[in-house]
């Protein structure tokens, strides 16, 4: 974006101070999670700074997913602890109350692998709805950053439409201005680009990459690996609930200490 575009909604806190030296926004101490008989997180520790990217790579099934959505209190874990600044600390034996996970939602927003857009209202009506329903913001202020960001992404003329009448690309677009209107500390994405047709993905990674140049703290599940060298500032490898190994992404990329990473890495990066 230029310097000319028009004016964004405010930055997330935090954004001015250097990442090396800037407090932990999230910290995850012995994360637990099972569906029935199936454990999905065996315990997950993680600390991540403001204005840091932190990319969850690992395979299918590794419970990448499931540490995203229990980030934002979609799904509710068995065990453990998250602390979002210490605005919002939330302790999941016994499990937390409406009031800690309305504050944990409040920290962050999810911006999923299928869009998830409201069918029925228009991308602008998609924008605003969760700023002046659940935030309850004056609808006159949101409205103006809404159309605001969708000039950013180049979607104004697309305000009026529904989500069938965009692409997967311009939806996905929708999915992140509708996600940086809530004015969250964190954006959490899932896959963001794995639903997409593959001349559509540049569009929204060159977004993404844009977001993290401005400081936005981030955690991004993601298997393009290429990406996440180029806009994580960390990298965690994921695999049969645990984090494997966390580091930076030309340690963790180029030369990583465990030997199932060096066999995953080498899975995706020679499948044939």
């Amino acid at each position: 974006m230029s310097p000319a575009d028009p004016p964004r909604p405010p930055a997330p806190q935090g954004v001015a101070q250097s990442r090396a030296d800037a407090p932990a926004l999230l910290t995850v101490r012995g994360l637990q999670k099972s569906f029935g008989t199936t454990r999905v997180l065996e315990s997950i520790d993680l600390t991540v700074n403001r204005g840091t990217v932190l990319a969850l790579i690992g395979p299918s099934g590794s419970g990448k997913t499931t540490i995203l959505r229990c980030l934002n209190g979609l799904d509710l874990a068995d065990g453990g602890t998250i602390d979002v600044a210490g605005y919002a600390t939330l302790t999941f034996d016994p499990a937390p109350g409406k009031k800690q996970l309305t504050t944990l939602r409040d920290r962050s927003a999810m911006v999923f692998q299928h869009y998830n857009l409201f069918p029925h209202k228009t991308v602008l009506e998609n924008v605003i709805e969760g700023p002046v329903i659940v935030q309850k913001r004056n609808r006159a202020e949101v409205t103006a950053e809404a159309l605001a960001l969708l000039d950013r992404v180049g979607l104004t003329e697309k305000k009026d439409s529904y989500p069938f009448e965009l692409s997967g690309g311009q939806q996905q677009r929708v999915g992140i201005v509708r996600a940086l209107a809530l004015r969250p500390q964190l954006l959490l994405f899932d896959e963001p680009t794995s639903a997409l047709d593959p001349e559509l993905v540049g569009d929204v990674l060159r977004l993404i990459k844009e977001l993290a140049t401005e400081g936005w703290t981030m955690v991004i599940v993601t298997h393009e690996l290429e990406f996440a060298r180029e806009v994580a500032s960390e990298i965690a490898f994921v695999d049969g609930g645990t984090i494997v190994e966390h580091g930076a992404p030309k340690d963790l990329l180029r030369n990583p200490r465990e030997e199932r990473t060096r066999q995953f890495l080498h899975r995706l990066l020679f499948p044939f």
